[in-house]
């Protein structure tokens, strides 16, 4: 960010150097609030809708009001967009409960504090894209309702400072003998049969928007898509895998721990979802709909 840019705070579009959010804000004493982050290509928001209905979710599942309408907060984000001329990168939205004393208990009038900024950052093609990265593979350290895109980030930013010192471009988390997810991405394999599995929604995983995505498209393409868990020893064996997000999209795993994952190398369906991903996300190919409701 330059000083020019712009951010949304406190109800206002503001140099980011003017942005203030008060020392007894929630978020900060608390990790009291809720994120969401949406890839911008050519100036276009990706996968919108689903991040704003999965923001909806989380501060329902919070019992936090929405800052604005849905609609309010896109025009904020295409605003943000149009002020800080960005084409490529994303948009960071936060919503906490908002400030009042440092207290556990919370007034149930307390007004949210909403910002938001963007990110000039280039999203694709990356060398991890390109090359595909390794993973490291350790015990999932995170609360219970991961389903939540609560700010608390604490036990992936320190899993992945780990992973990062042993060698590793980021980390998968197991719990109970099965893979969770990764530690800011959804975590997938690809069967010797080109079947793609990734685990299913619930308590213990987020929510993925653009593992939503890549389902539509698999089931558009007849690619058979499987929402199970599955075990590290059966990723150890997987022919392919995969991680995707909104910052990275579909990125190729070629080594989880030790284990070098397929012939080390990108295999074709990765390839495949990769483009079809890409062609949605610019507005190439139309992105089906049908799908059951996002996050339910």
């Amino acid at each position: 960010m330059s000083e020019a840019e712009q951010v949304y705070c406190n109800k206002a579009f503001v140099p980011k150097s003017e942005a203030r959010i008060s020392v007894f804000d929630r978020g900060f004493l608390f990790a009291d609030a809720i994120y969401e982050v949406t890839a911008v290509l050519g100036g276009r928001l990706i996968d919108n809708d689903f991040h704003l209905s999965r923001l909806e979710r989380s501060l329902t599942e919070l019992g936090m009001p929405l800052p604005l309408s849905l609609a309010d907060i896109e025009a904020v984000q295409s605003e943000l967009v149009a002020r800080n001329r960005l084409v490529e990168g994303t948009v960071y939205l936060q919503v906490s409960r908002g400030k009042g004393e440092r207290n556990f208990l919370f007034a149930d009038d307390l007004e949210p504090t909403f910002v938001a900024f963007t990110s000039a950052r280039r999203l694709s093609p990356t060398q991890a894209q390109e090359k595909g990265i390794a993973v490291d593979l350790v015990p999932d350290p995170r609360w219970l309702r991961r389903d939540i895109k609560t700010v608390m980030l604490l036990g992936q930013v320190l899993a992945k400072r780990a992973a990062s010192q042993d060698g590793f471009e980021d980390v998968w988390f197991f719990e109970n003998g099965q893979v969770t997810e990764g530690g800011s991405a959804t975590a997938f394999i690809v069967t010797k049969d080109n079947r793609v599995i990734t685990r299913p929604n619930s308590h213990a995983v987020l929510p993925g928007c653009t593992s939503k995505a890549l389902r539509l498209l698999c089931e558009s393409e007849d690619i058979f898509f499987e929402e199970r868990a599955f075990s590290p020893e059966e990723a150890f064996q997987a022919a392919e895998a995969f991680a995707t997000s909104a910052s990275t999209f579909v990125t190729p795993v070629v080594r989880i721990a030790e284990q070098v994952i397929g012939n080390g190398r990108p295999g074709p369906l990765t390839r495949r979802l990769q483009e079809l991903y890409l062609r949605a996300a610019r507005g190439e190919l139309d992105r089906p709909t049908g799908a059951p409701k996002a996050f339910a």
